[in-house]
């Protein structure tokens, strides 16, 4: 069984930082392409970023580039996403998830995500 699980999320002031971490478990975690997808309230999913399996390869949406930085751990079977100069737009429910392969602009299907963890940007 798939088990993604987010921490690390908080509340953070415009212009701030958070490091949020997924541990993956029930699956060959090296074999895979992972993404990073966000909610926020009363909105659609929004798919964040993706990383090839090696590492090698990333990518971002517009509205992050520049600011996030997605990285993973294949020997602790880890996934981060580094985020910087916080928004009060960036608020939102921030899931680890598993794509069926490594594709930009794409949100897996929730069968396939962690339960998330809350990031708030807020003076």
């Amino acid at each position: 069984e798939v088990q993604l699980v987010e921490s690390g999320g908080g509340l953070v002031q415009p212009g701030g930082s958070l490091r949020l971490s997924c541990a993956a478990s029930g699956f060959t975690f090296k074999n895979y392409a992972m993404s990073w997808v966000r909610q926020a309230p009363g909105k659609g999913p929004e798919w964040v970023s993706v990383i090839s399996r090696s590492g090698g390869s990333v990518d971002y949406a517009d509205s992050v580039k520049g600011r996030f930085t997605i990285s993973r751990d294949n020997f602790q079977g880890r996934l981060y996403l580094e985020m910087k100069s916080l928004k009060p737009g960036d608020t939102a429910v921030y899931f680890c998830a598993k794509p069926d392969a490594y594709r930009s602009n794409y949100v897996p299907p929730t069968d396939y995500w962690g339960r998330g963890t809350q990031v708030t940007v807020s003076s």
